[in-house]
Formats: C-alpha cells, structure tokens, sequence
C-alpha cells in the first residue's frame, strides 16, 4: 500500500507577510546596486573607452564635479613657458580644456591632430590650453618643442587640476564656450573630425 501524500500545511499570514518583505528588500537592494554602480560608472570613465588610459588622482576633489551646461570650473596655473594664466581670463574665447600626458600612447597619438585643429580654429578665437598629468614642466616643455605644439602647455604634477576635474582617465577634452559655459566632454582618442565637430559647436 502506497503512503498518502504529505499534506502541506498553509503558511500563517504572519509567514505570507514575512517572505513578502524579504523578497521586497531584496528587490530594492539589489537596484539600489545598479543604480550606485551605474552612477559610480558615469562619473569615473573607465579604460574600456576609446584608447583611454586610466590614472589615479592625488589632488583635491574641490568642487562640484563639471556638468554640462554649467560654468567651468576656474583654476589658475603656469604654463611651462613661465606664464601665469588661469581659465577665466581666457572668457569670451572658446576654450578647449584637454588633459594628456607624455607617456599616454592615446594622447600622443592625437598630438599632432589637436596642433592641426587649433592652426585652423585659431582664427576663430579658440583657445587651446593643454594639462600635462603627472609631468613636471621640463618634460612637458621638451616633448612639446620636439612635435611642434604651439598652444598653451601646464604641468599638473599633483593632478591638481585633472582632479578638480575629475579626470579618470586620459586623453580627455572639456569644450567650453565664449561664455564660460561647459558644453561638452568626450574621453579617449578623438578624431580630427570629432575635433572639428567640437570645435564648431564652440565656435559658430
């Protein structure tokens, strides 16, 4: 003779409400999750992007981080030819911020493309102005005269500025209007027709 079933016996509403909550928790946690990592992830690109190579900042994170649409952030350095200029005194020029390094392959290889843009976008008013992460300006200053840069050039040694900036990872580009105005941000190699389009944008 076979044995009859077990019979189950029907959770108390105590039990029902209990796993319900657990399995709610759980839900919320678990996008909660997704939702801080997908943040964390927008603000701190990382080194899958286009020819982007990752850094460790050291300085001071003052500030808000840049956002487009709002004024950019101001900060006054020196330029490795010893000139003392700072981000606002270069308002009502478009200014194209770019953050590289000497030994970032992605940053020397587009060196020659951002000289390009800014002979042909110069006449427009547009301001390059270039910070070296991690370099003093020695290094900054031999490397630059070797390939012919001609624009503005700043150590960041301490990464005080790329951190201020939030810089992640190199090559990155901050284009700002005449205005001040932070318009957009692109991170890896550009191309020089990215270059042109961002340009433009600033520009026109």
């Amino acid at each position: 003779m076979s044995p009859l079933p077990a019979v189950t016996k029907p959770k108390s509403w105590q039990e029902r409400i209990r796993e319900s909550r657990l399995g709610t928790l759980s839900v919320l946690a678990v996008t909660a999750a997704i939702v801080i990592g997908g943040a964390y992830l927008m603000d701190r690109p990382t080194a899958a992007a286009s020819g982007l190579q990752a850094i460790e900042l050291s300085g001071p994170t003052n500030g808000a981080p840049p956002k487009v649409g709002s004024p950019a952030q101001d900060f006054t350095a020196t330029t490795v030819d010893g000139k003392k200029v700072s981000l606002s005194s270069y308002k009502g020029h478009p200014v194209w911020l770019t953050f590289g390094a000497t030994w970032c392959a992605a940053c020397k290889a587009e060196a020659p493309d951002i000289q390009a843009a800014y002979k042909k976008f110069e006449p427009k008013g547009v301001v390059v102005l270039s910070i070296f992460i991690r370099e003093d300006s020695a290094t900054v200053k031999d490397y630059a005269d070797r390939i012919g840069l001609t624009f503005p050039k700043v150590a960041d040694p301490d990464t005080r500025i790329a951190s201020a900036y939030r810089v992640y990872g190199i090559p990155a580009h901050f284009f700002i209007d005449s205005a001040g105005i932070l318009r957009e941000i692109k991170t890896g190699g550009q191309s020089p027709e990215q270059m042109d389009a961002a340009l433009t944008a600033i520009s026109g």
